[in-house]
């Protein structure tokens, strides 16, 4: 592709609303593979779950099969240069409760999503993944438009090798998609089908999800016969990624750049219905979660945490862990993005498909560490 006519943004927390400096910039679009090699991949796995949603109200049964899927072409589980929140901030310097589901009365979440419909597929590594990088392009935008949320679709039709299937995968997998790929499309080019490019049950087997042009961004302008590819495509791309573990630096990647992925023990919880999870038995993993605020009740401290099992379960899709004991294993095995760009305004300019569109860049807090403790007012 050719140019994009964008906005260079830096991004600071002050009295917890971010705030955007932006100056005009001619920003060349690079899909080219970028990173540095580092350590062997993480190992993360997925809960194959087929949960009825009125067992799951009424807290019944619950059927699963635990699948380990680290693919052959995730190859890289990090690839960052830039300091981690965790050197730059301490203990002393974090709030003892926070959630980006409220900063000053404002969500800084995207909206929930149910990974089994519309039929069961086990891809809660992607709806992880992709929901805590979509919640750190809102952060980004200081909350404010209308939400961007990411083709989960699009992951499943092109990351069966690096990133995972409706058979399990992984969201350290994912971000390096996305990395080496350049961009990952909105979810309005390619809506969640629950079908991945290995699977034949249920529809899949009628569904084209190989990875082509027309899987990545399509229009129709007949009932099911006339659809052709979009060339110039709203989409987001990632500045750096890699993993995490322990409770000290998991809190200030969340409380620094956003929410993150992480992978959890989820058999205790398919009947949880409310209240702090506490579960140390077996702190083998089988599904991934992100984790974007924490908290204390009753001298009890939580994580926030988002599922994407459907609004009917558990705490309206979401549910509380105990902290700082690696309860259901959350705690040793996390996957972090930061936001390189995504597009505001898909508009073609020129016949050429030359700046077709704006789009904006987001500054990493490491980049300017004083600027950013004086936002969150820890200078």
């Amino acid at each position: 592709g050719g140019p994009l006519q964008g906005k260079r943004v830096s991004t600071e927390l002050t009295h917890g609303v971010w705030r955007a400096r932006s100056t005009q910039r001619q920003e060349k679009y690079n899909s080219s593979k970028q990173g540095r090699l580092s350590l062997a991949a993480p190992t993360m796995l997925c809960l194959r779950t087929v949960v009825l949603a009125l067992a799951a109200v009424a807290g019944n049964a619950a059927q699963h099969v635990n699948e380990i899927k680290i693919m052959p072409g995730h190859d890289k589980p990090e690839s960052y240069s830039l300091r981690l929140p965790s050197t730059y901030l301490s203990a002393d310097d974090l709030p003892e409760e926070f959630s980006w589901a409220e900063v000053d009365g404002v969500s800084y979440l995207t909206k929930n999503l149910n990974q089994h419909i519309p039929q069961y597929c086990g891809s809660c590594w992607a709806h992880g993944a992709m929901s805590a990088f979509a919640d750190r392009i809102k952060i980004a935008r200081g909350g404010q438009g209308i939400d961007i949320n990411l083709s989960i679709q699009w992951i499943l039709n092109c990351g069966s090798d690096v990133a995972g299937s409706c058979y399990g995968g992984s969201g350290s997998g994912t971000y390096q998609l996305v990395k080496d790929t350049g961009y990952v499309p909105y979810d309005t080019c390619q809506p969640y089908l629950a079908c991945s490019s290995d699977s034949a049950e249920g529809f899949c087997g009628s569904v084209d999800t190989t990875c082509s042009a027309i899987n990545t961004c399509r229009t129709c302008s007949t009932f099911g016969v006339d659809c052709a590819a979009i060339d110039v495509f709203p989409n987001a791309s990632i500045a750096e990624y890699g993993t995490i573990s322990g409770e000290e630096d998991m809190l200030a990647e969340i409380y620094a750049r956003g929410p993150i992925a992480c992978s959890i023990d989820a058999t205790p919880i398919h009947d949880y219905t409310g209240g702090i999870a506490e579960d140390t038995a077996d702190t083998s993993t089988n599904h991934i979660v992100s984790i974007y605020g924490w908290g204390v009740e009753n001298g009890t401290k939580y994580w926030h945490v988002r599922n994407s099992w459907g609004e009917y379960w558990g705490e309206a899709g979401h549910f509380r862990v105990r902290r700082g004991e690696d309860d259901l294993g959350l705690e040793k095995n996390c996957a972090w993005a930061t936001v390189d760009a995504f597009t505001l305004v898909n508009v073609p300019c020129y016949e050429d498909g030359s700046e077709c569109v704006t789009t904006t860049r987001v500054q990493d807090p490491a980049s300017d560490i004083a600027s950013f403790r004086r936002g969150r007012g820890l200078e």
